[in-house]
């Protein structure tokens, strides 16, 4: 095949996978992001892009094998009851508008933190639009606050999102390391975000008189999933899994060692822990990691190097914006990705993956479609009949991102 046509079909499809990718779907094609991935990586691959042995190198399997154990731990945290729990909870103590929203933005971040950002978004919207309709409130604001709120927690650990777990696994940052670093930045960008939720949602918030409906979600309520045998060994393999972190294990094997324990186990049947696991985030990165090793083989990211260096240079900040936007236009994994290899031309690597991390977190608060969590909540709101609109998303996802991408860099820059 000549070597034009083989260039420019190898392009193409590169192309076409990062731009279904950064939409989600392809035209008048039934695929989401992880079919994409998966059969751009195939076509590579069969189009001799890269090889099949470049391809099987390019996989982190630390990454998919942290990704699959905190899905583990995540899953038999849900059997337990555990998440139904803690957001009764949350719900039970807030009194007034202004004290449930501070609730539920600090139990997300907390929980996004410890589990995948995406996973709190499943469990806690259906509770949080529950009490908001039973109490008369607007559900809006709250349900923003809680993707927010989800985004921001997630950046401050290694095992907060996906884009984290990539970073963690790049870049050899000590979970404890990366917690110290990046834990202010979050709580700092928290405030933020609650702050500009309550200015946004004036109306809301402006009376924050007493809320008695809130008794409604307390009770047995709170007890009737809560399977106390499955909960205790979860907390007690969590604990295991974070006093490995505090000695320095590495994360994914303290991670996978965690799961271990629980599966190991005379009650729970392997199939229903496997059924709610997300196959589609492994085929996900899979894919990815091919999708981006092809890519850095050709002529086009030799150029996206070339341009990107002098706009980035050794600066910090450069280096934030440049992200912030790249996240925005191929969404945040994508955007890591394809970053990763620009930390070689950085004198320091580490403060290079922690503003990477931070600010392509904190990137996907801009809009609706910013991020997963974001897309998780908008659409588990609409069973309850409550819309959220791209418009007035962005009313506090824009200045929200803007400010806390700000004050993350200042801070990574400075300290």
């Amino acid at each position: 095949m000549d070597k034009m046509i083989h260039a420019i079909l190898v392009d193409s499809v590169i192309f076409l996978a990062l731009f279904g990718i950064a939409v989600g779907r392809l035209p008048r094609l039934r695929m989401n992001r992880a079919t994409i991935a998966f059969a751009g990586a195939a076509f590579l691959i069969a189009l001799g892009g890269i090889s099949a042995e470049e391809a099987a190198a390019a996989i982190d399997l630390s990454t998919l094998i942290l990704i699959l154990s905190m899905m583990i731990i995540t899953a038999n945290l849900k059997f337990s009851g555990f998440f139904d729990m803690a957001g009764l909870a949350v719900l039970r103590a807030a009194d007034r508008p202004r004290k449930l929203l501070a609730l539920v933005m600090a139990s997300a971040a907390v929980l996004s933190a410890l589990f995948l950002n995406d996973t709190i978004c499943i469990m806690m919207t259906p509770l949080v639009a529950t009490l908001c309709v039973r109490a008369k409130r607007d559900p809006v604001p709250y349900l923003i606050a809680l993707a927010l709120a989800a985004n921001i927690g997630s950046a401050a650990t290694i095992i907060g999102n996906p884009q984290n777990m990539l970073i963690g696994a790049s870049s050899g940052i000590s979970f404890v390391r990366f917690l110290a670093r990046l834990a202010i930045p979050s709580i700092a960008g928290l405030m933020v975000a609650y702050i500009l939720t309550i200015v946004v949602f004036r109306k809301e918030f402006s009376a924050n008189e007493r809320m008695t409906a809130a008794e409604l979600m307390s009770g047995e309520s709170a007890n009737q999933n809560l399977y106390k045998p499955l909960l205790y060994k979860s907390l007690a393999a969590i604990l295991i899994m974070i006093v490995a972190f505090i000695l320095n294990a590495p994360v994914y094997a303290a991670a996978m060692v965690a799961a271990a324990i629980l599966l190991t186990t005379r009650r729970i049947k392997p199939e229903r822990v496997f059924a709610e696991l997300d196959w589609t985030i492994i085929a996900f990165f899979g894919g990815l990691f091919i999708i981006t090793a092809a890519v850095a083989k050709t002529e086009a990211f030799a150029w996206f190097v070339a341009k990107a260096l002098p706009l980035v240079g050794q600066s910090m900040a450069g280096l934030s914006a440049f992200t912030l936007v790249l996240s925005n236009l191929i969404s945040n994994v994508p955007a890591v990705m394809l970053m990763r290899p620009l930390a070689q031309y950085f004198a320091d690597t580490e403060k290079f993956y922690l503003v990477l991390a931070m600010a392509s977190t904190y990137a996907g608060n801009l809009t609706l479609l910013g991020s997963v969590a974001n897309l998780i909540v908008a659409e588990s709101a609409k069973k309850f009949g409550i819309h959220i609109s791209f418009g007035t998303y962005l009313k506090v996802g824009l200045p929200t991102t803007v400010v806390t991408v700000i004050l993350g860099t200042l801070y990574l820059m400075f300290t």
